[in-house]
Protein backbone atom coordinates (compact mmCIF):
# COMPACT_ATOMS: atom_id res chain seq x y z
CA UNK A 1 0.00 0.00 0.00
CA UNK A 2 2.81 2.52 0.57
CA UNK A 3 4.43 1.39 -1.96
CA UNK A 4 1.33 2.48 -4.31
CA UNK A 5 0.85 5.42 -2.34
CA UNK A 6 4.62 6.31 -2.74
CA UNK A 7 4.35 5.55 -6.73
CA UNK A 8 0.85 7.81 -6.75
CA UNK A 9 2.64 10.69 -5.18
CA UNK A 10 4.25 12.85 -8.56
CA UNK A 11 0.36 12.31 -10.35
CA UNK A 12 -1.55 13.15 -7.38
CA UNK A 13 0.71 16.82 -6.50
CA UNK A 14 -0.01 20.04 -7.26
CA UNK A 15 2.48 21.50 -10.48
CA UNK A 16 4.59 23.67 -9.31
CA UNK A 17 3.91 27.40 -9.53
CA UNK A 18 5.72 29.73 -11.80
CA UNK A 19 9.46 30.59 -11.20
CA UNK A 20 10.15 33.80 -9.47
CA UNK A 21 12.27 35.01 -12.55
CA UNK A 22 9.15 34.80 -14.60
CA UNK A 23 7.20 37.29 -12.11
CA UNK A 24 10.47 39.69 -12.03
CA UNK A 25 10.95 40.20 -15.35
CA UNK A 26 6.47 40.93 -15.69
CA UNK A 27 7.03 43.62 -13.10
CA UNK A 28 10.14 44.85 -14.81
CA UNK A 29 8.44 44.75 -17.90
CA UNK A 30 6.43 46.88 -16.27
CA UNK A 31 7.91 49.03 -14.90
CA UNK A 32 9.73 49.99 -18.27
CA UNK A 33 6.55 50.97 -20.09
CA UNK A 34 5.68 53.21 -17.15
CA UNK A 35 9.44 54.69 -17.00
CA UNK A 36 9.07 54.92 -21.29
CA UNK A 37 5.56 56.30 -21.56
CA UNK A 38 6.92 58.67 -18.37
CA UNK A 39 9.85 59.87 -20.19
CA UNK A 40 7.83 60.29 -23.36
CA UNK A 41 5.03 62.10 -22.10
CA UNK A 42 5.91 64.03 -19.38
CA UNK A 43 9.50 65.04 -20.03
CA UNK A 44 9.65 64.87 -23.81
CA UNK A 45 6.41 66.26 -23.93
CA UNK A 46 4.90 64.20 -27.17
CA UNK A 47 1.30 65.16 -26.53
CA UNK A 48 0.36 69.07 -27.13
CA UNK A 49 -2.00 69.40 -24.34
CA UNK A 50 -2.77 72.96 -26.14
CA UNK A 51 -4.29 71.49 -29.17
CA UNK A 52 -6.18 69.09 -26.62
CA UNK A 53 -7.67 71.72 -25.20
CA UNK A 54 -8.76 73.48 -28.43
CA UNK A 55 -10.31 70.46 -29.39
CA UNK A 56 -12.52 69.75 -25.99
CA UNK A 57 -13.46 73.82 -26.07
CA UNK A 58 -15.10 72.66 -29.92
CA UNK A 59 -17.64 70.29 -28.35
CA UNK A 60 -19.53 73.34 -27.29
CA UNK A 61 -21.90 72.66 -24.06
CA UNK A 62 -20.49 68.68 -23.63
CA UNK A 63 -17.23 70.48 -23.10
CA UNK A 64 -17.11 69.62 -19.16
CA UNK A 65 -17.03 65.93 -19.86
CA UNK A 66 -15.34 65.55 -22.41
CA UNK A 67 -12.11 67.20 -20.69
CA UNK A 68 -12.85 65.14 -17.66
CA UNK A 69 -12.54 61.85 -20.08
CA UNK A 70 -9.45 63.03 -22.06
CA UNK A 71 -7.58 64.37 -18.94
CA UNK A 72 -8.68 60.92 -17.30
CA UNK A 73 -6.81 59.11 -20.27
CA UNK A 74 -3.90 61.51 -20.01
CA UNK A 75 -3.64 61.88 -16.17
CA UNK A 76 -2.86 57.65 -16.88
CA UNK A 77 -0.32 58.65 -19.73
CA UNK A 78 1.64 60.49 -17.34
CA UNK A 79 0.64 64.02 -18.52
CA UNK A 80 1.62 66.14 -15.29
CA UNK A 81 -1.90 66.78 -13.37
CA UNK A 82 -0.92 70.64 -12.91
CA UNK A 83 -1.24 71.00 -16.69
CA UNK A 84 -4.30 69.52 -16.92
CA UNK A 85 -6.03 71.07 -14.23
CA UNK A 86 -4.71 74.40 -14.75
CA UNK A 87 -6.10 73.67 -18.23
CA UNK A 88 -9.58 72.90 -16.63
CA UNK A 89 -9.49 76.40 -14.71
CA UNK A 90 -8.93 77.92 -17.97
CA UNK A 91 -11.68 76.52 -19.88
CA UNK A 92 -14.55 76.36 -17.07
CA UNK A 93 -13.11 78.91 -14.28
CA UNK A 94 -12.76 78.36 -11.38
CA UNK A 95 -15.75 76.29 -9.35
CA UNK A 96 -16.93 74.27 -12.79
CA UNK A 97 -13.32 73.84 -13.65
CA UNK A 98 -12.55 72.57 -9.95
CA UNK A 99 -15.25 69.67 -10.55
CA UNK A 100 -13.77 68.92 -13.89
CA UNK A 101 -10.32 68.31 -12.52
CA UNK A 102 -11.37 66.33 -9.38
CA UNK A 103 -13.80 64.01 -12.07
CA UNK A 104 -10.39 63.68 -13.93
CA UNK A 105 -8.22 62.97 -10.92
CA UNK A 106 -10.93 60.18 -9.71
CA UNK A 107 -11.19 59.17 -13.05
CA UNK A 108 -7.10 58.46 -13.78
CA UNK A 109 -7.12 56.95 -10.37
CA UNK A 110 -9.17 54.31 -11.02
CA UNK A 111 -7.57 53.75 -14.60
CA UNK A 112 -4.17 53.55 -13.38
CA UNK A 113 -5.01 51.02 -10.37
CA UNK A 114 -7.02 49.16 -12.48
CA UNK A 115 -4.30 48.79 -15.14
CA UNK A 116 -1.29 48.11 -12.31
CA UNK A 117 -3.56 45.36 -10.62
CA UNK A 118 -4.17 43.70 -14.03
CA UNK A 119 -0.51 43.77 -14.63
CA UNK A 120 1.42 43.50 -11.76
CA UNK A 121 -0.83 42.49 -8.82
CA UNK A 122 -0.11 38.10 -9.37
CA UNK A 123 3.18 38.81 -9.75
CA UNK A 124 3.84 40.82 -7.06
CA UNK A 125 1.84 38.65 -4.30
CA UNK A 126 3.95 35.50 -5.63
CA UNK A 127 7.18 36.99 -5.14
CA UNK A 128 5.71 38.29 -1.42
CA UNK A 129 4.94 34.94 -0.53
CA UNK A 130 1.32 34.11 0.95
CA UNK A 131 2.56 34.68 4.41
CA UNK A 132 3.42 38.61 3.86
CA UNK A 133 0.91 39.02 1.13
CA UNK A 134 -1.59 38.31 3.55
CA UNK A 135 -0.34 40.88 5.76
CA UNK A 136 -0.08 42.93 2.88
CA UNK A 137 -4.16 42.39 2.35
CA UNK A 138 -4.69 42.74 5.92
CA UNK A 139 -2.45 46.35 6.31
CA UNK A 140 -4.88 47.80 3.07
CA UNK A 141 -7.82 47.44 4.63
CA UNK A 142 -7.02 48.88 7.43
CA UNK A 143 -5.00 51.73 6.20
CA UNK A 144 -4.99 51.96 1.75
CA UNK A 145 -7.42 54.61 1.54
CA UNK A 146 -5.73 57.22 3.96
CA UNK A 147 -2.43 55.62 2.27
CA UNK A 148 -3.51 56.82 -1.21
CA UNK A 149 -5.07 60.21 0.67
CA UNK A 150 -1.26 60.96 2.31
CA UNK A 151 0.42 60.16 -1.07
CA UNK A 152 -1.34 63.29 -3.09
CA UNK A 153 -0.07 65.22 -0.14
CA UNK A 154 3.31 64.30 -0.96
CA UNK A 155 6.05 66.14 -3.40
CA UNK A 156 7.81 65.47 -6.08
CA UNK A 157 6.08 62.10 -6.55
CA UNK A 158 3.75 60.88 -9.33
CA UNK A 159 0.20 60.60 -8.73
CA UNK A 160 -0.37 58.04 -11.64
CA UNK A 161 3.11 56.50 -11.11
CA UNK A 162 1.73 56.06 -7.24
CA UNK A 163 -1.57 54.67 -8.60
CA UNK A 164 -0.20 52.19 -10.57
CA UNK A 165 1.90 51.07 -7.97
CA UNK A 166 -0.82 50.99 -5.40
CA UNK A 167 -3.30 48.88 -8.32
CA UNK A 168 -0.03 46.24 -8.41
CA UNK A 169 -0.01 45.71 -4.71
CA UNK A 170 -3.77 45.63 -4.37
CA UNK A 171 -5.53 48.94 -3.50
CA UNK A 172 -9.26 48.35 -4.27
CA UNK A 173 -10.76 50.82 -6.95
CA UNK A 174 -12.69 52.34 -4.32
CA UNK A 175 -10.17 53.01 -2.13
CA UNK A 176 -8.66 54.73 -4.84
CA UNK A 177 -11.35 56.86 -6.20
CA UNK A 178 -12.15 58.13 -2.77
CA UNK A 179 -8.40 58.64 -1.89
CA UNK A 180 -7.68 60.22 -4.66
CA UNK A 181 -11.03 62.70 -4.43
CA UNK A 182 -10.19 63.45 -0.78
CA UNK A 183 -5.99 64.02 -1.36
CA UNK A 184 -6.06 65.50 -4.49
CA UNK A 185 -9.14 68.60 -3.75
CA UNK A 186 -6.75 70.78 -2.08
CA UNK A 187 -3.82 70.72 -4.94
CA UNK A 188 -6.55 70.62 -7.90
CA UNK A 189 -8.16 73.78 -6.13
CA UNK A 190 -4.75 75.45 -6.42
CA UNK A 191 -3.99 74.51 -9.84
CA UNK A 192 -7.23 74.89 -11.26
CA UNK A 193 -7.98 78.51 -9.77
CA UNK A 194 -4.21 79.61 -10.83
CA UNK A 195 -5.41 78.49 -14.38
CA UNK A 196 -8.43 80.69 -13.84
CA UNK A 197 -6.29 83.57 -12.99
CA UNK A 198 -3.78 83.42 -15.38
CA UNK A 199 -5.08 86.80 -16.82
CA UNK A 200 -4.61 88.53 -12.97
CA UNK A 201 -2.43 86.45 -11.29
CA UNK A 202 -2.74 89.39 -8.30
CA UNK A 203 -6.54 88.35 -8.11
CA UNK A 204 -7.72 87.17 -4.58
CA UNK A 205 -8.13 84.01 -5.39
CA UNK A 206 -4.72 83.74 -7.23
CA UNK A 207 -3.52 84.68 -3.47
CA UNK A 208 -5.62 81.75 -1.86
CA UNK A 209 -4.09 79.28 -4.17
CA UNK A 210 -0.71 80.39 -3.57
CA UNK A 211 -1.54 79.91 0.19
CA UNK A 212 -3.18 76.73 0.14
CA UNK A 213 -0.23 75.65 -2.22
CA UNK A 214 2.27 76.93 1.11
CA UNK A 215 0.03 74.98 3.16
CA UNK A 216 -0.21 71.43 1.54
CA UNK A 217 4.27 71.77 1.25
CA UNK A 218 4.43 72.03 4.74
CA UNK A 219 1.58 69.35 5.49
CA UNK A 220 3.66 66.60 2.80
CA UNK A 221 6.75 67.63 4.01
CA UNK A 222 5.87 66.44 7.90
CA UNK A 223 3.96 63.68 6.30
CA UNK A 224 7.14 62.71 4.50
CA UNK A 225 9.03 62.72 7.21
CA UNK A 226 6.88 61.33 9.84
CA UNK A 227 6.15 58.24 7.38
CA UNK A 228 10.04 57.97 6.67
CA UNK A 229 10.07 57.36 10.32
CA UNK A 230 7.67 54.63 11.02
CA UNK A 231 8.95 52.83 7.82
CA UNK A 232 12.74 52.82 9.67
CA UNK A 233 11.27 51.77 13.05
CA UNK A 234 9.05 48.67 11.57
CA UNK A 235 11.89 47.87 10.02
CA UNK A 236 14.45 47.96 13.12
CA UNK A 237 11.26 45.86 15.17
CA UNK A 238 11.27 43.76 12.03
Amino acid sequence: MSADMAADTPETADPPGPSRARHILRLALFAAVLLTMFYLVAVSRVIDVEDVRRTVAATGPAAPLAYIVVSAVLGALFVPGPILAGGSGLLFGPVLGLFVTLGATVGTAVITSLIGRRAGRDSARALLGPERADRLDALIDRHGLWAVVGQRFVPGVSDALASYAFGAFGVPVWQMAVGAFIGSAPRGFVYTALGASLSDLTSPLAYAAVAVWCVMAIVGVIATHRGWRRWREHRRAG
